[in-house]
């Protein structure tokens, strides 16, 4: 009677043994791992809790105070093998679905009044869980009416036509927002198999972000972003603000393209693959991603609609294709007479899963065409480049500095490596501007911790994000063909100087305002990220010598009188405002919503015409491209969206004066 009791399905193994493996793995070789306790009992009991119900809209009180007897004892669990309890949370989450979808058929088919004296509460937090069904049922009919009226107030700006209309409108919205809360149960359902990959996923990032569960459809997925090729259905999609997904474009020579029906503007409507169906509006946008990304998926059927209404289904296959969002381009930007060189780069892709080409590479080859041209200088563009490969954030490194160390590579054992630019001079030695904002994480902070201690260039834009840590991805089993992975935290690196920038990110030098700047999520946010820290560094290394320090100066005056810069900064704060700030509470009336929703419209419409300025410089491709790509429409579409994006810049504006300082 002693022995423990699993409930499992014939076909699910015990989760109990790939904790154990990913516990012991951990604690092997992990940079800084925690003894497994009490602390990470609750903060795995709280963040799987979280993420399975974020808002608090499934679960009941009682259900959780019966719960919380797990929140300290996870730790035992895996210490007895005893994984049990996941099979009561996981009946538990389906008990909150099947209630869900109980209550929303019952406000549907109950008298819906249009107007209420009640008021809508908002909240930055999570409100409590309902005390009982009558309660969240209440809760339900509110937002509801809520999302019904704020759809009527999007649909014209015309108050007054909206109210003479609003009998006829309203019926309509109530259909719409029925439809998109009932369809919210798919995306809800979670296999078992789902469940557990998710609960695998918070114990690992207990002890710290960056270490992932991966299944290898997961891994898959991660190293397709790391890799300028990968299989693809030729389709760019993105989600709109009405939450649909449409297309952006077409990529020439794929499956997609070679149907000759879709085009950019196409509603995509659901996807069949492997003989399951996924409505888009009903589905997880993991698992639609999933699909669009893993190589676990070649084939799959679309069915779309065309902006005409007209319906249609294709069947398409992947194949490997460049990736051109994801790799290295470059552009000559034209001010006051001089020439720019401007190099993008997306991620640090290298040579995984499907690539055939790598960031060092690219980045030479652009420098070699850019120079053909003449330049007067150069700006690296890293702006929203998470990483991706550390040996080629090494590489590139290199091709910047003389000679000399780059970095210093700690393991958890205090065992230092020394990182070094092996190769005398570098690839290009002109004036250098780096660009950087929050979303700069891990290998392009490395490479731009380099550019700021040897004085090579000059660090433009907002503090970086804060990941100086290095990972890999290793097996769970010893397996020929292994299907679970844990993406591990191995070591940390600092500066040639001691310092870390772990948590804290890079301070740029010049820094330039930035819309949505505090909302970007740093690793100062993440409750379990690594400290930072330094450590003794005697290394020698000569800094170049330039007049880096009075363009800085030049910069910083500049930016201060700039009215550009000062209309960022004030929109900014009005978006810190909002997100700070609780949203004032609405009576749940038309006129009330359509007041609040213009209110917060009209400062989207702000943000949009700030997005679309466009700052006085020229940009063309350099001359070796102009000839390779005179007859290819894709690229050229692609180059209008590229130039589009950089003109609006602010940030590369100035990079451009600081080059043009330089110089002098």
């Amino acid at each position: 009677m002693l022995v423990p009791v699993f409930i499992f399905a014939q076909s699910e193994k015990n989760p109990c043994e790939t904790l154990i493996k990913i516990n012991t793995l951990i604690q092997e070789k992990h940079y800084q791992p925690k003894p497994v306790d009490d602390s990470l009992s609750v903060y795995v009991f709280k963040t799987f809790l979280s993420q399975l119900d974020d808002d608090n809209n499934l679960f009941l009180e009682p259900e959780i105070t019966v719960l919380k007897k797990h929140q300290y004892q996870i730790d035992d669990y895996l210490k007895t093998k005893n994984c049990s309890f996941l099979d009561e949370l996981y009946q538990a989450y389906n008990k909150s679905i099947d209630r869900y979808e109980k209550v929303i058929a019952t406000i549907k088919k109950e008298p819906f009044p249009f107007s209420s004296t009640e008021v809508m509460h908002f909240s930055k937090k999570a409100f409590p869980y309902s005390k009982d069904e009558k309660e969240m049922k209440t809760a339900y009919r509110k937002r509801l009416l809520f999302d019904i009226l704020k759809d009527v107030a999007e649909t014209s700006k015309n108050k007054d036509s909206l109210t003479a209309n609003f009998n006829s409108i309203v019926v309509k919205s109530k259909v719409k927002i029925f439809d998109k809360y009932e369809c919210k149960t798919s995306s809800y359902r979670l296999s078992r198999k789902d469940f557990n990959t998710k609960f695998f996923s918070v114990f690992c990032s207990y002890f710290d972000p960056h270490t992932e569960y991966f299944s290898d459809t997961e891994k898959s997925n991660f190293l397709s972003q790391v890799s300028a090729d990968n299989l693809t259905f030729g389709l760019f999609l993105s989600i709109n603000d009405k939450s649909e997904v449409t297309v952006d474009d077409i990529i020439p020579g794929s499956s997609a393209y070679f149907t000759e029906k879709i085009d950019a503007g196409d509603l995509l409507l659901k996807i069949k693959a492997k003989n399951e169906e996924f409505i888009i509006t009903c589905s997880s946008m993991d698992k639609i991603s999933e699909i669009i990304n893993s190589s676990n998926y070649k084939n799959a059927d679309f069915t779309l609609k065309k902006k005409t209404g007209e319906t249609y289904s294709v069947s398409l296959e992947k194949k490997i294709m460049k990736d051109y969002d994801n790799n290295v381009y470059s552009y000559i930007l034209e001010k006051d007479g001089k020439k720019t060189g401007y190099i993008k780069i997306p991620s640090f892709y290298a040579t995984f899963e499907n690539g055939k080409t790598n960031v060092s590479d690219d980045v030479a080859k652009e420098v070699y065409k850019l120079q053909e041209d003449h330049i007067d200088g150069l700006i690296i563009d890293l702006e929203n480049n998470g990483g991706g490969s550390m040996e080629e954030a090494i590489k590139l490194t290199g091709q910047f500095v003389d000679i000399g160390p780059v970095a210093i590579m700690n393991d958890r054992e205090g065992k230092k490596e020394i990182l070094k630019d092996l190769n005398r001079g570098m690839l290009y030695s002109g004036p250098l501007v780096v660009l950087i904002n929050g979303f700069s994480a891990s290998a392009s902070e490395f490479f731009t911790n380099a550019m700021q201690d040897y004085n090579r260039a000059v660090i433009v834009g907002n503090q970086s994000h804060g990941k100086a840590s290095m990972q890999q991805i290793l097996p769970l089993s010893d397996d020929k063909n292994p299907t679970e992975f844990v993406k591990l935290t191995l070591e940390k690196f600092y500066r040639i100087t001691g310092k870390s920038n772990q948590k804290t990110g890079i301070t740029p030098d010049v820094f330039i305002p930035t819309l949505f700047d505090k909302q970007m999520p740093r690793e100062s946010s993440q409750s379990t990220a690594l400290e930072n820290g330094t450590i003794t560094s005697t290394l020698r290394y000569t800094k170049v010598l330039n007049n880096n320090q009075k363009a800085i100066e030049l910069s910083k005056k500049r930016i201060s009188e700039s009215t550009d810069a000062k209309k960022l900064q004030d929109l900014d704060n009005l978006i810190n405002a909002l997100y700070d700030n609780t949203l004032p509470t609405i009576t749940l009336q038309f006129s009330k919503v359509f007041d609040e929703v213009n209110r917060i419209n009209a400062i989207w419409k702000e943000i949009e015409a700030v997005n679309e300025t466009e700052f006085p410089m020229t940009v063309e491709r350099n001359s070796t491209d102009v000839e390779y790509q005179q007859f290819d429409d894709y690229v050229k579409t692609n180059n209008k969206e590229k130039i589009k994006a950089i003109k609006s810049n602010l940030h590369i504006l100035e990079a451009i004066n600081i080059v043009n300082d330089l110089k002098q």
